[in-house]
């Protein structure tokens, strides 16, 4: 899912001829006729007016509904309204608050046991009574089936145990402070005993039983039906159910959204789209949510590579990002400017980038370039280098090349580089790339996963960089063992004072090294038609279901 990239455009003439040929590429792609809208005609999507139902509209197609095996948005979308975690998040933050617990865990003194109470009076959709045992069982699946999310929990979980009809404790590999984030994870549901079996691979891609407000009532290749499970332990859907309608190809969503076809339209819109529906919606003709996004876009810097391996250039690099301009000219203001590879979202975040290197400051990376022997004679020559289905980063890749070529004299250029998905995702840990555009989609939320996976490194040294970890799988074959360190001890503190502190430790040592360059963090964006209310957003991006209610 790259809609989120920040990308930018030549400006000036080019401006206009570029922005008037994406106009015409627009029109022409939504007079095609083989993409036009195919609005499903079965009772599965299309509901009679006044019955209560919701008529989600998606391009998100699901892989799976197993749990154990769901790893994409829009399979854990669908997953999260048919399931209950042990924890989830309060309404518009990233607080933790119980779900199936009944209170926040206790926690050893040594960090490496988690003892957390559990609901009573739950039940599953088969009707099985959720239990300690019920959950263990659906933690050791989550675990031992291998699938594709397995090793959030496999990496980190020693061993789990009803320990009381009511009691469950989890023991630790190693201490780690967001562990209560990872099990608000949707895919770390209960799921029934009875309908699931342990084993490596044995899935069930297509049903769903666990004990969540609604259950699977229907699943097409086109669409699905959520039926209200009558028999749900906590606040009842404020709806009849839910008919979700996947649709081919964002204008398809776009067209149905605009016909009235669906209640709500989510996921996924383009930029153009989702700027025309904003429009209509400051006109009164419908509803347009936004909310904050918890995805990043940055730019790793490979310091193996020439002439990145160069601090100076680095810096350089980091100061000419003009955010503002990248946001208004690629993504029509779809986007925060981001400062940290932590997000806004989290009160941790410290824009560090600004406070250190600004925006366009060109005078600045010329005197940095010069000191470190460039010249217009004798530029610094960086590839940068993005997925090709990411027209974004495309747009992105551009305006940062047009920022170069018209500020700096020639000292600095940018070569531009695009490669199919798969294989920029496989070489980018090979270190084939100078400098990368990178979207980041968190596993879990808390600062944590914005900062492990990309400075952390199990292996390597300050001549070679990382052999193994998370910066060489990123990118950016950054070692540091002072920010090794720095990261072990926010996982295993439990104080949040103390742990913002480590984590202002790292975003500091990070804006004095600059493996990644931070661009931007998504806004996220629901429509809705007239009449229809409460649309809201979960923190990790999925669209609730349950509090979404038309005609009253």
């Amino acid at each position: 899912m790259n809609w989120f990239a920040l990308s930018g455009r030549q400006w000036g003439r080019m401006t206009k001829f570029f922005s008037l040929f994406c106009l015409c590429l627009v029109l022409v792609i939504s007079c095609t006729p083989r993409q036009q809208t195919t609005t499903p005609t079965s009772s599965a999507t299309n509901s009679p007016s006044g019955d209560g139902r919701i008529t989600v509209g998606t391009t998100l197609k699901p892989r799976t509904l197993d749990p154990a095996d769901a790893y994409e948005l829009a399979s854990l979308g669908l997953v999260f309204n048919m399931s209950d975690r042990l924890y989830t998040y309060e309404p518009g933050s990233t607080v933790i608050q119980p779900q199936l617990a009944t209170a926040l865990p206790k926690v050893s003194q040594d960090g490496l046991t988690y003892t957390i109470p559990l609901r009573q009076g739950v039940l599953f959709h088969d009707g099985t009574a959720f239990n300690a045992k019920a959950m263990e069982f659906s933690i050791q699946r989550f675990i031992e089936n291998k699938g594709k999310p397995s090793f959030l929990l496999a990496d980190t979980i020693a061993s789990v145990k009803a320990t009381g009809d009511y009691e469950l404790t989890i023991q630790l590999k190693k201490p780690f402070a967001a562990f209560p984030s990872l099990l608000a994870f949707s895919g770390v549901c209960a799921v029934s005993p009875t309908a699931y079996e342990l084993g490596a691979g044995k899935f069930k891609p297509d049903t769903f039983v666990g004990t969540g407000p609604y259950k699977l009532a229907q699943y097409g290749t086109d669409s699905l039906r959520f039926d209200v499970f009558d028999k749900y332990w906590g606040e009842k859907p404020k709806n009849q159910g839910i008919n979700v309608q996947i649709q081919t190809s964002p204008v398809n969503l776009f067209n149905a959204f605009r016909t009235g076809a669906v209640d709500v339209a989510y996921q996924s819109l383009q930029p153009d789209q989702i700027k025309s529906l904003e429009a209509g919606a400051k006109k009164g003709d419908w509803q347009g949510i936004t909310s904050q996004g918890s995805v990043v876009t940055f730019m790793a810097l490979n310091r193996n590579q020439e002439p990145l391996d160069k601090l100076e250039v680095r810096q350089a690099v980091a100061t000419i990002i003009d955010r503002q301009l990248l946001n208004q000219r690629a993504l029509f203001g779809q986007a925060e400017p981001l400062y940290s590879l932590i997000p806004t979202t989290f009160d941790v975040s410290q824009p560090i980038f600004k406070e250190k290197y600004g925006d366009a400051n060109f005078d600045k990376a010329k005197q940095l370039l010069t000191a470190a022997g460039f010249s217009p004679e004798n530029p610094a020559k960086v590839q940068i280098w993005y997925p090709a289905s990411s027209a974004t980063r495309s747009l992105a890749a551009q305006t940062l090349k047009a920022i170069a070529e018209q500020n700096l004299g020639g000292i600095l250029q940018f070569e531009v580089s695009t490669v199919e998905g798969a294989t920029f995702y496989k070489d980018i840990s090979k270190g084939v790339y100078p400098a990368a555009l990178v979207d980041w989609y968190p596993d879990f939320l808390d600062p944590d996963n914005y900062v492990q996976p990309f400075l952390a490194c199990q292996k390597g040294s300050v001549a070679k960089g990382c052999e193994e970890g998370g910066s060489q799988t990123q990118g950016s074959f950054y070692y540091n063992q002072a920010v090794n360190k720095l990261i072990d001890q926010q996982r295993q503190e439990q104080n949040p004072a103390t742990r913002q502190k480590l984590f202002t430790e790292i975003q500091t040592q990070l804006s004095t090294d600059i493996p990644y360059i931070p661009l931007w963090q998504s806004k996220d964006y629901v429509f809705a038609q007239k009449g229809v209310s409460s649309v809201q957003l979960d923190p990790s991006q999925i669209l609730v279901y349950k509090s979404i209610v038309k005609g009253q």
